[in-house]
């Protein structure tokens, strides 16, 4: 099960859109002819319990959608890394020499995904694949740290920010994700933390600021 690190926020300008609607239709009631104001205010009192918990109701799907949606993905990233393992298909390209990975995924996608060849640091290249991940095309960069092995996945990201590593694991997996100039990153192992967290660094550490397509 993925760990419960995994949160989410309240999505910006929710409050607003919230507050927004709420004074619109204090002034659709005040634009109402005087005579009724003789009740409106009994109307009202009734459905202010129910307006609340509508607004609930509406808040907590949006957080149920948005978490299923999340949880889901991070599924698909971990079966993708596992599924590679298991039918021993690790590579399409099978090579230490990054200026021989990358140019592989040439036309095969729409952005050209980072090789980097950390081998002095105790993460040697092995090679690249082709992925999908919910019917999308994501560049598999695999290395290796002593017996193990790591999936590094990239796709294009829809918003050009970078952000923390978020650190999830899950049936004896780590997995970091994160965003870098235009590009989404899923580092995904079944090494320990500290060690992915240190091959991570020296991803970032070379992975380019702005998007290359």
């Amino acid at each position: 099960m993925v760990s419960p690190s995994l949160h989410f926020k309240v999505p910006r300008g929710l409050e607003h859109k919230v507050h927004s609607a709420v004074r619109e239709a204090a002034a659709n009631e005040t634009s109402r002819p005087a005579w009724r104001w003789t009740w409106n205010w009994k109307r009202r009192a009734w459905f202010a319990p129910f307006a609340a918990a509508a607004l609930v109701t509406v808040v907590t799907l949006h957080f149920w959608t948005q978490q299923w949606t999340d949880d889901q993905r991070v599924h698909e990233i971990l079966s993708a890394h596992v599924h590679s393992l298991l039918v021993d298909h690790l590579t399409d390209v099978a090579s230490s020499d990054q200026h021989t990975v990358k140019p592989w995924f040439t036309g095969k996608l729409n952005f050209s995904p980072i090789v980097i060849d950390p081998t002095a640091e105790g993460f040697p290249l092995i090679g690249g694949r082709l992925d999908y991940v919910a019917d999308s095309p994501m560049a598999a960069v695999v290395y290796q740290r002593r017996k193990h092995y790591i999936n590094l996945f990239i796709s294009s990201a829809n918003q050009n920010a970078t952000t923390k590593e978020k650190l999830l694991t899950g049936h004896g997996y780590n997995l970091l994700h994160w965003l870098q100039g235009g590009m989404e990153y899923w580092a995904v192992s079944d090494v320990n933390k500290g060690d992915l967290q240190q091959f991570v660094q020296l991803v970032r550490r070379e992975a380019p600021a702005e998007i290359v397509r």
